[in-house]
């Protein structure tokens, strides 16, 4: 009688790491000169499995959290936890994104077959990618939109007092890019109609997140022009259904949802109540925005330029051929 081999013990570790961002990178609540990432790994005999996560001050998300999150699964992975047993075991966040993309790699690499396939994708291909224009003066986000002439589709950090100008100067910069506006919270109720028509005057076409989450109670019933996409407002797909008089699209990230799991749950319940996808991501390295691209073709807009705004991307990295970034190697994930 034949007895088939007992799979191989799994061990799960993680670790902080920082990475220089090429720029300073500049939104409504702040900036930064790094991106800090966690990684977490999974080992399975001679199989490995990575993934990588952004922590969010905002939600109360810190990178030594994000650890401690991580290490109290460590027992139930090494039992053999499912990425569905993940879901009930785990918080949405940054610390769940990690271990679920890690679980993602693993089972790929275990079963020989591209997570893409796993997902019940047909094939994946190369996706155009929005270039990202940090806030700041209107000369300063002028002359950064001309230096982007290569991506067709910008996206434009707002939230300061000159929003107007700058949208102006940006237009004037980029006539024929496609723009898509991200307050990042940084609007209130009063300046919406002033804000909403200097969008329509430079052609804009998505605006992200204008009012604060929690606080976006005034964009209901509101007549909206332009789409209006729900970003921090939507983390979750049991958030979707009570925002359907607010917003037009919702903006899905891994880090916000709790892995790729999660965010294709996500997509599917923004599908059936009717919205428009963006997919998103933190500002990290290719590791973390490679599993975002299972969700490219159900996209209006792919926002996944983060690795370029590093200093230095992993090696390898995924491959980006100006706007157009291409799916990841098996080497990087998945």
């Amino acid at each position: 009688m034949s007895h088939a081999a007992a799979p191989a013990p799994r061990r799960l570790e993680a670790a902080v790491e920082r990475l220089p961002l090429a720029r300073r990178f500049v939104i409504a609540r702040g900036s930064r000169t790094e991106a800090v990432v966690v990684v977490a790994s999974i080992t399975s005999g001679a199989h490995r499995g990575r993934g990588e996560a952004v922590p969010d001050g905002r939600c109360g998300e810190t990178p030594e959290g994000v650890l401690a999150a991580i290490a109290a699964v460590k027992p139930s992975i090494a039992a053999g936890a499912t990425r569905g047993d993940l879901q009930a075991l785990m918080a949405p966040g940054a610390a769940r994104n990690a271990v679920d993309c890690a679980l993602w790699d693993l089972d790929a690499e275990r079963l020989g077959l591209r997570a893409w396939e796993i997902a019940g994708l047909h094939r994946l291909g190369p996706a155009v990618t929005a270039h990202t224009v940090s806030l700041g003066p209107p000369d300063a986000m002028a002359r950064a939109a001309a230096a982007a002439a290569e991506f067709p589709l910008l996206k434009i950090r707002l939230g300061g007092h000159d929003d107007e100008a700058a949208l102006a100067a940006v237009r004037d910069a980029a006539p024929d890019a496609t723009l898509i506006v991200d307050a990042d919270g940084g609007w209130t109720p009063d300046v919406l109609a002033s804000r909403f028509a200097a969008c329509r005057r430079a052609g804009v076409v998505l605006i992200e997140q204008p009012l604060p989450a929690g606080h976006d109670a005034a964009l209901a019933g509101l007549p909206r022009p332009i789409p209006v996409c729900a970003d921090e407002s939507a983390r979750t797909a049991a958030d979707l259904a009570g925002l359907r008089d607010r917003y037009d699209a919702v903006t899905i990230e891994l880090d916000k949802a709790g892995g790729l799991t999660a965010a294709l749950e996500m997509a599917a319940e923004a599908e059936r109540l009717g919205f428009g996808i963006v997919v998103g991501s933190r500002v990290g390295s290719s590791l973390g925005a490679a599993p975002a691209l299972l969700l490219a073709p159900r996209a209006r807009f792919v926002e996944l330029d983060g690795p370029l705004l590093l200093a230095r991307d992993r090696d390898p990295g995924l491959a980006f051929d100006g706007a157009v970034v291409h799916p990841a190697g098996p080497e990087l994930w998945g």
